[in-house]
């Protein structure tokens, strides 16, 4: 399943698990301090229901701040690596925060930038200047890499070199022996995360994350926990309320996962969402006339389509190193559908990819991936994997499966559905076998949740806000009509407006409000 991440986005060839984005009443006092020990539910790793009678885990550390980048202080947080062992090994989790510019202050508004496998840290620097005026005076904006991520201890996979040729795998394979080749592809993957990782890949889920956040909560001083999650991000901050419901101060859930859907059926969903943006990105090069795509929609796909075609029989020149095979061209298509901004970059790729140049192509695809100018990748990917295939179990475990699901798959999106119906695969030989499983979250007893979903999101698809909405006990939706993953923070006046009146005042929306 697909997942998104803030400024830059990611889909593994591991099974284009997306990488999830951002958008790039209570009192208004400081909160009082908390005691120096945070509690941890008595359910297991799929959830199930929050208490905070349990009797308390790990100590908690305070964070040892210092002076850094751009007037923000960072520090590290202990963590156990095994949440059920307080008294066993720990982790490290990387933390950052800009104190709050004004007098009122409420307290700390941490963030996370969705994935799984994005930087916090790195969002938190967004979030510092680009964040509305009034959020920044009101609150210490935190920042954190989660367990696997970044900065925090992490999880590793596999050399530079190693994922150049592992992105350049024929993710839609025609012929035994290519399918042969994505199936020994993605074992041989998950093989080196293990032996590079260890214990650690087995302690990454989501719901290990939304502990070390409580214990974050409890560290930076605040009773309830206020939270912007974007994407992936979503599932993160239901997990927590989930788990924590009477620690939820307020919690903004902005381009929503739906927790309920199995990995199958959100492949297709999500299959369907890209489908909807590429047909946007289309009419929008229609309109606006001499668009060198077509003069139709329809053309336009059929190009493309076309392209891809081509592509998966003769690959274009890329570097000095990889070629623009299909499956690089579909990445770099995938990662400028995220935002309406990157639909001239799109444009100009594809314009050139049908004069024989795959090089804007490939940059759109390091892009998604996190690939540096000089080779490097961050381990975005590698998290990825590690979290998802945890978090639920695969959407297919043999090639007959995918066989199977294929008509379904393509019938959801004639463009990208043989990829998601082959990245069915990714988790099928993971290492670790997974802990969590799709289940509807309820949070029962929390306080008011803000979901906001966007109309035509490709990666995180408007139903999904919609679900999640319903399913929270104290869930409230916010719709925005437009495009793009993601709503905060991306242009409109209407969806800023309502979530700083929630985060500061606790101010829910109308039924049935809708931002444009």
């Amino acid at each position: 399943m697909m997942r998104g991440s803030c400024a830059r986005v990611a889909a593994a060839a591991v099974g284009l698990l997306l990488v999830a984005g951002c958008s790039s009443s209570s009192s208004s006092k400081s909160p009082d301090r908390v005691a120096d020990t945070a509690t941890a539910p008595t359910t297991g790793d799929s959830g199930g229901g929050g208490t905070e009678s349990a009797p308390p885990t790990a100590a908690v550390e305070p964070i040892g701040w210092t002076p850094c980048t751009g007037g923000f202080q960072c520090g590290t947080l202990q963590v156990p690596l095994d949440h059920a062992k307080p008294d066993g090994p720990k982790i490290r989790i990387a933390v950052m925060r800009k104190p709050a510019t004004g007098a009122n202050r409420i307290g700390s508004l941490v963030l996370n930038p969705g994935g799984p496998g994005g930087s916090g840290l790195d969002f938190a620097q967004y979030a510092a200047t680009r964040y509305p005026a009034e959020l920044r005076k009101r609150f210490d904006i935190v920042g954190f890499d989660p367990r696997g991520v970044g900065r925090s201890t992490a999880i590793d996979c596999l050399a530079d070199n190693g994922m150049d040729a592992f992105t350049q795998l024929d993710a839609t394979p025609d012929t035994p022996a290519e399918e042969q080749a994505w199936i020994d592809g993605e074992k041989a993957y998950g093989r080196a995360c293990a032996d590079r990782s260890g214990d650690l890949l087995g302690h990454v889920s989501t719901v290990d994350a939304a502990r070390d956040m409580d214990l974050l909560r409890a560290a930076l001083g605040d009773p309830k926990l206020y939270y912007v999650g974007a994407s992936y991000g979503t599932f993160l901050g239901a997990t927590y309320a989930e788990l924590y419901p009477k620690r939820v101060g307020r919690l903004v859930l902005d381009g929503a996962m739906d927790p309920s859907q199995s990995a199958m059926a959100a492949n297709k969903v999500q299959g369907g969402g890209f489908e909807t943006a590429l047909a946007a990105f289309l009419d929008d090069c229609v309109g606006g006339g001499s668009c060198s795509l077509g003069a139709t929609r329809e053309a336009g796909l059929a190009k493309i389509r076309g392209l891809l075609q081509q592509l998966d029989a003769r690959p274009l020149p890329g570097d000095a190193t990889r070629r623009v095979t299909e499956s690089i061209a579909t990445t770099g298509i995938l990662s400028p559908l995220y935002s309406k901004d990157q639909w001239p970059d799109l444009r100009r790729a594809l314009d050139a990819a049908l004069r024989g140049d795959g090089q804007r192509l490939l940059a759109l695809n390091d892009q998604y991936y996190e690939r540096g100018a000089d080779g490097r990748y961050s381990n975005l990917m590698s998290a990825n994997a590690a979290v998802n295939c945890l978090d639920a179990p695969p959407a297919a475990t043999t090639r007959e499966d995918v066989e199977r699901d294929l008509p379904e798959y393509v019938a959801a999106s004639p463009t990208f559905g043989r990829n998601l119906a082959w990245a069915g695969l990714a988790c099928a030989s993971w290492p670790v076998p997974p802990s969590g499983r799709p289940h509807p979250i309820r949070a029962e007893g929390a306080a008011p949740i803000l979901v906001v979903g966007t109309t035509r999101d490709p990666a995180t698809p408007y139903s999904w806000a919609q679900s999640l909405a319903g399913q929270l006990a104290s869930g409230n939706l916010l719709t925005y009509d437009g495009d793009g993953h993601t709503a905060f923070g991306r242009g409109s006046d209407c969806v800023d407006r309502t979530v700083v009146d929630y985060l500061t005042q606790s101010t829910v929306p109308p039924k049935g409000k809708t931002c444009r």
